[in-house]
């Protein structure tokens, strides 16, 4: 295919039913073979660019120009064509490195122009901007030709500038953001539920501070998990199982993850929850939330009391990680077919080896392996970055 033969079809006009079937009936009954083709309809504007080739030698340019002047007249279209050598900026699909942008956030003046400027530096061409959710809350997804830019730094621009104007962003491969989602794992503590539930029981014994500073510790990777969760349990030597099953009962989720697991059931999603944190909480959840899979570390109990001990296996990063392949080869499914959700050091290898992983309300250290990143009042954006719409979300 030379590109001396290749021409360039252009379409505009008030959209309607059977344009694209009306157009392209005359490119094939005219001997011409669609190479490439991009077509949209924004506000009843209808658009589409075609890359055609001629099948057989002695094709004449003027006469199928005649025909599509005349069909032009026929459906109020402005159609053009010429050769491709005379079209400046069409670039071949297989020449692309589309990546999907998801930006969300409350409502705002001057958020396009913020994104489409950084964009621009970085050499990164917008192919198609679309509002997903509109009103207080705005989602909007823009597909970016990358090109020969360095996604890498810009990405990171992304990310600064999304954060000066109270935005979150998230950023996938065009081809993995079209890979179907099956299975998405969430942690439970600072994610699911709004706390560190370790921190909450410590407090029954005065013991909080000390618990919360090693977490946050834990949290920011300056410690080893397991170690950080041996240290912890130990200061809760003596507690009550009546005490942790009030705290069940006084758990806070997040805002906005009670209709979130509601929407991925009612979408077919296997929903997963694997903490680092105790499963006497993470089975509660899975009664209360309806969870398909839920993992915790074990608390020793003698007596009605706790000793101070963990049993078993401590659930880490690396054992996060397992545990989703576990649940991966048991639903039949690979890893780009898993989303997953956490805050924290311990959820990075879970994050990084996911179809698309997501920093909640995260420290520094998981946003860096991270596709994206959302805040605490956006839990809701999980749905908007697999291309969910309000409109959707009403159906």
């Amino acid at each position: 295919m030379k590109e001396e033969d290749l021409f360039v079809v252009t379409v505009v006009g008030e959209d309607r039913v059977g344009l694209v079937a009306s157009v392209t009936s005359l490119l094939f009954e005219a001997g011409l073979n669609i190479v490439d083709i991009e077509q949209s309809v924004i506000h009843s504007q209808f658009t589409m660019v075609l890359l055609v080739e001629p099948l057989k030698p002695g094709f004449d340019i003027r006469q199928l120009k005649r025909a599509l002047m005349g069909i032009g007249r026929d459906l109020d279209l402005n159609i053009g064509i010429m050769p491709l050598r005379e079209f400046k900026g069409l670039r071949m699909a297989e020449e692309k490195t589309p990546y999907v942008f998801t930006i969300l956030g409350s409502d705002r003046p001057g958020v396009v122009a913020a994104i489409s400027r950084v964009l621009a530096e970085g050499s990164a061409n917008i192919e198609k901007i679309k509002m997903i959710a509109r009103g207080e809350f705005l989602a909007m997804e823009m597909v970016v030709d990358i090109r020969e830019g360095n996604f890498a730094p810009l990405r990171e621009r992304l990310i600064e500038v999304a954060s000066e104007i109270g935005m979150d962003i998230i950023a996938q491969p065009e081809r993995m953001y079209k890979k179907r989602k099956k299975i998405i794992v969430f942690d439970m503590d600072s994610t699911i539920v709004d706390t560190e539930i370790i921190d909450e029981i410590a407090g029954f014994c005065g013991m909080g501070q000390k618990v919360g500073e090693i977490t946050e510790r834990g949290m920011r990777g300056e410690i080893d998990f397991t170690q950080s969760l041996r240290e912890r349990a130990c200061c809760l030597k003596g507690i009550g199982v009546d005490d942790l099953k009030s705290l069940t009962k006084s758990m806070r989720l997040t805002e906005g993850a009670g209709e979130l697991i509601s929407a991925l059931k009612e979408m077919g999603f296997k929903i997963s929850l694997i903490s680092g944190g105790f499963d006497f909480f993470t089975d509660v959840l899975k009664e209360r939330l309806g969870f398909d899979y839920a993992f915790g570390n074990q608390l020793e109990i003698e007596g009605g009391l706790l000793t101070g001990r963990v049993k078993g296996r401590i659930i880490d990063g690396k054992r996060k990680a397992e545990i989703v392949d576990e649940i991966c080869r048991r639903e039949g499914v690979s890893r780009e077919e898993v989303v997953a959700v956490g805050d924290g050091a311990n959820d990075r290898i879970m994050v990084s080896n996911a179809g698309l992983g997501i920093a909640f309300n995260a420290k520094d250290v998981l946003k860096r392996v991270a596709d994206g990143s959302l805040t605490k009042r956006n839990l809701k954006g999980v749905l908007y970055s697999l291309g969910i719409s309000d409109m959707d979300l009403a159906r």
